[in-house]
């Protein structure tokens, strides 16, 4: 515990020379958010992604340096928009202020202003001054506290009567807490830690179990434009480089209501990891240099992973351990849970060369990685997973390029993993005219391609055992009416979790927006999709492999008014319909939103009602938090679900936000299952955070 002081000591010390950032334009983020996230059918975590989108905004690029990748990067430009930005820069010269592009009839004004948080003109004098006189003097400095907790009691918590269920029991309470300092400066530093201990953890000194108080400890150093050395970073990091197939960084925005820019992948370079999520990073070093047109990048990571352990016999009766399991949680909450934690170490060496002539409308590059398992992971057989990866090293290198053609960009990637499967990508994102923008993205994934932090774009949460194809349209006939619409059909050549033989299926979804004014927008959107699953005999001691088609039908109509200066209100309609061997089944949800700002304070409400018949039926709705909290709940069953959210600032450094939701059940007397499980209707969640801006 002395430690964990003497960190926090050092961290609290170091708060009273630095400082928080000066008000830069804001964002809807809620909007921004569901625009660009795929509509979910699995919890998935998106706290990385969330983070990386926040590291975006919070890194605005300079307007007088972004190229045609990193404005590509924003999803907030088509492609006709950027090649006349970068032909106004060239023929301007710098841009004097970000107001300037104003001056490019091909950016309205609404673009503009969604464009505002994300670009900058820089000082070019200020990182002439000494490194730690722009530490002292930085603006965007903070540090962030949250407590968050469910408040009716779960079962892991309960009181246990013998000693066996006390091994049940979780080990710490069931308070949630996350810590965060960071102080950065765009393109020029980044510096910071997070600390977290999950609900159910036990906040313990513990160096033998890898517990130093929170259970996860995050730490960054990230310097950039140090002469030749673009980028210099120690600590926890992501890489970014070509189509995702080998570095992904976390980008899986996938198939969303922005239907033409999210399916290509920027090349970002090495970023610093801020978030939460235990998983999906490198913790060593990394370096990137730049020698005129030529970017090389080589990074070595050394980091501990959740595993569970099994023994096995070898000719010499010696036992050998081996990895039965990953587990991706980060949840150490139980006896048998605190035993995966760190059970396994992952050594990765990753190499990145990248090609991009100034005076050229293309770029190239290769990606390498190779990792190493402390010990071999050897997986229960089943049916399907024949194909995945097993044993105590991998490598996977790929080679991608992108070309420009006047209003249109060419991308592609293919990758080679050590167990001989390959991995494709080619794509075109192209405006056919000033109103209308096309995609295309063609995608082929061995059942053997084998790639552990590949996030290419697929149907499936991993770029395996898939073929497909993508077409994206997007429309605006007027300025305040736009459609959006694609279609993806995709086939699994071998078998998957629950589907025991090869499949098929499509999607497609269509979203009609009417944004009148900055004050009003209204849009409708219906998605339909179709899978294959095991049929229902399947489930017999006999297994007949059959399959059955199993269709989704989703619809979304929203109104968002905004009343200046301090009412906005959000209704929204969510409805969908499943059709599994003949018998359909409903669900829907009715949800209204009111936000009222006044003086100091903000606050937002949320009532919502909910019936979904089946599992399959869920509904998600992603939900207001506090500042660096993210979540997209999901909805099954009947009930309401209501949530305020309140924001003071109680000093110029100093902002506070409170948050409870409740979600009530109308048919069920458990909530969830296991130690998870509460006995009762209710469930009710708070979030108070204090934000604290060195100034």
């Amino acid at each position: 515990m002395r430690g964990l002081l003497l960190i926090l000591g050092f961290w609290l010390l170091t708060l009273q020379v630095l400082a928080q950032g000066k008000d830069k334009p804001t964002i809807d983020l809620q909007h921004f958010i569901e625009r660009l996230f795929p509509l979910q059918e699995e919890e998935i975590d998106y706290e990385a992604i969330y983070e990386l989108l926040l590291e975006l905004y919070q890194s605005p690029l300079d307007l007088n340096r972004a190229t045609a990748e990193e404005l590509l990067a924003t999803y907030l430009l088509s492609p006709v928009q950027i090649q006349s930005l970068l032909a106004y820069r060239n023929e301007q010269g710098d841009f004097l202020s970000i107001y300037e592009l104003q001056a490019i009839p091909e950016i309205d004004a609404y673009t503009l202003e969604n464009l505002l948080p994300f670009l900058a003109v820089y000082d070019k004098g200020a990182q002439g001054k000494p490194f730690f006189t722009r530490l002292k003097e930085e603006e965007n400095a903070f540090l962030l506290i949250r407590h968050r907790r469910t408040w009716e009691l779960r079962q892991g918590f309960a009181p246990s009567d013998t000693s066996q269920n006390a091994s049940s029991r979780y080990l710490g309470g069931p308070n949630d807490l996350f810590l965060r300092f960071r102080i950065q400066h765009a393109r020029d530093f980044s510096l910071g830690m997070t600390l977290e201990k999950d609900p159910g953890e036990a906040f313990a000194w513990d160096p033998k179990t890898r517990r130093y108080g929170f259970n996860f400890v995050s730490f960054h150093h990230t310097r950039y434009g140090m002469g030749k050395w673009k980028t210099i970073t120690l600590g926890d990091f992501q890489a970014s480089f070509g189509q995702g197939l080998v570095f992904g960084a976390g980008y899986t925005f996938g198939k969303g209501a922005e239907t033409v820019p999210t399916v290509r992948r920027s090349s970002l370079g090495l970023l610093p990891y801020t978030a939460g999520v235990e998983s999906g990073f490198y913790r060593g070093l990394g370096l990137t240099r730049q020698e005129k047109h030529w970017q090389s990048s080589l990074f070595f990571s050394s980091v501990g992973r959740d595993a569970r352990l099994s023994l096995a016999a070898d000719s010499l009766e010696d036992q050998q351990p081996f990895i039965s399991s990953l587990p991706q949680a980060g949840l150490h909450r139980s006896p048998s849970e605190l035993a995966t934690k760190s059970q396994m170490r992952e050594t990765s060496l990753g190499a990145n060369v990248h090609l991009a002539p100034t005076s050229r409308n293309w770029s190239a590059g290769i990606n390498v990685l190779h990792t190493e398992l402390s010990h071999p992971w050897i997986r229960r057989p089943t049916t399907y997973n024949q194909f995945e990866f097993a044993g105590q090293r991998n490598q996977v290198g790929s080679a991608y390029g992108n070309y420009t053609w006047k209003n249109s960009f060419f991308f592609g990637e293919t990758a080679l993993s050590s167990s001989g499967g390959r991995g494709s990508v080619l794509g075109l994102i192209s405006s056919l005219g000033k109103t209308v923008d096309f995609s295309l993205l063609w995608r082929k994934y061995d059942r053997n391609f084998h790639s552990f932090y590949a996030t290419a774009f697929s149907e499936s949460t991993r770029p395996i055992n898939e073929r497909g194809l993508y077409l994206g349209l997007q429309i605006r006939p007027t300025p305040k009416l736009k459609l959006n619409a694609y279609y993806d059909t995709f086939s699994f050549p071998w078998l998957k979790f629950r589907t025991y033989a090869p499949s098929q299926g499509y999607e497609w979804l269509g979203r009609l927006s009417y944004q009148p004014s900055k004050t009003l927008l209204a849009f409708v959107q219906f998605r339909q999709e179709s899978k294959s699953r095991n049929s229902s005999e399947a489930q017999e001691p006999v297994p007949s492999y059959q399959l059955s088609p199993l269709l989704k039908s989703n619809l979304t109509a929203s109104l968002e008014l905004e009343l200046p200066p301090t009412l906005q209100l959000r209704s929204r309609v969510l409805w969908n319909q499943v059709v599994w061997e003949g018998e359909k089944t409903l669900g829907w949800m009715l949800l209204q939103e009111v936000s009222y700002r006044k003086n100091k304070w903000k606050f937002t409400g949320r009532m919502a009602l909910f019936d979904a018949q089946t599992f399959d039926n869920r509904l998600y709705a992603y939900e207001q938090n506090a500042v660096g909290t993210f979540a997209i709940p999901s909805f099954a069953g009947k009930g309401s679900r209501r949530y305020l959210l309140a924001t003071v600032k109680l000093h110029p450094k100093l902002t506070a936000y409170f948050r409870v939701a409740q979600t009530t059940y109308a048919n069920q007397e458990q909530i969830s299952s296991g130690l998870q499980a509460i006995q009762g209707t209710k469930q009710t969640d708070t979030v108070f955070l204090l934000r604290y801006a060195l100034h």
